[in-house]
């Protein structure tokens, strides 16, 4: 197993993906998905536990990190997401890959999964699932409209800390250092397309009804909630297990909506769990 990961990118619908191929010897494939304005390293803490089940592939999605930037703004849209995954998964010939998504990416890979119900595997949700609690997509926007760029990184550790209370200092540091482009003025930048900043006001809805999309979801779904998430409640988690048979849910005290960030112990042993069920 490679003690760090191999860059590498795709093509899809007109754009090159960056993605870390992490691995290993495992023959089922994963591909995981980060949150928004975050990037591939957002499973840094929790992929090498995972290796030996998957071999982990982990993207940059659309306008964030290494990957291209759409176009148009009107180019960051559930249904072009989701339609990147169809790509990748077609690229890469993959079969029936084991999909992880957190938050944003948890949504467009629940779609992907509801659109494709015999080209999935197994789902791991991230602190998502049909309803979400609007103060907290408010929270997460706000973060993106705050700072894009600033002097050091102990400043970005102090700013991104404040947004990230369930984490150690330490390991936001660990995710910034690899997270972060330095300028030509000596500071640090964010990784993200920076018109996320303005009026954006987050993905623009898959014209799929979300909650038909979930009920279409044939393989085993595992949903890890974060026990201090202010992006879903305990209900809500609650409530997508109730309506989908294909689901279960963990709730992980302790942890935010960042959950393999807060916890990444907990969250590795409760996925590896679920995949030694599902992976032969």
């Amino acid at each position: 197993m490679p003690s760090t990961p191999r860059d590498a990118a795709v093509e899809a619908n007109g754009l090159s993906l960056h993605y870390m191929d992490w691995g290993g010897s495992a023959a089922v494939p994963a591909l995981a998905f980060h949150g928004f304005a975050l990037n591939c390293h957002s499973w840094d803490e929790v992929a090498p536990a995972l290796l030996p089940r998957v071999r982990l592939l982990a993207f940059d999605q659309r306008g964030h990190g290494l990957s291209d930037r759409a176009p148009e703004m009107r180019g960051y849209s559930r249904d072009a997401m989701v339609a990147d995954i169809e790509e990748i998964v077609r690229g890469l010939e993959l079969d029936r890959p084991v999909i992880l998504g957190h938050s944003m990416g948890g949504m467009n890979a629940l779609c992907f999964a509801g659109r494709h119900p015999d080209r999935v595997r197994a789902l791991v949700l991230v602190d998502v699932g049909p309803e979400i609690r609007v103060d907290g997509a408010n929270e997460v926007i706000q973060f993106v409209q705050g700072p894009y760029e600033l002097e050091s990184l102990d400043a970005w550790v102090e700013h991104t800390h404040r947004y990230y209370p369930y984490r150690s200092k330490e390991g936001i540091r660990r995710r910034l250092e690899v997270s972060l482009v330095e300028t030509e003025r000596g500071t640090l930048r964010k990784q993200y397309d920076e018109r996320f900043r303005g009026d954006f006001g987050g993905v623009e809805p898959s014209q799929d009804d979300i909650w038909d999309a979930a009920r279409a979801i044939r393989c085993p779904t595992l949903l890890v909630h974060g026990g201090a998430s202010p992006v879903l409640s305990l209900e809500m988690a609650q409530r997508f297990a109730d309506e989908v048979e294909k689901v279960r849910f963990t709730s992980i005290p302790g942890a935010g909506h960042s959950v393999a960030g807060d916890k990444p112990a907990e969250f590795s042993r409760v996925v590896l769990d679920f995949l030694s069920e599902v992976v032969d």
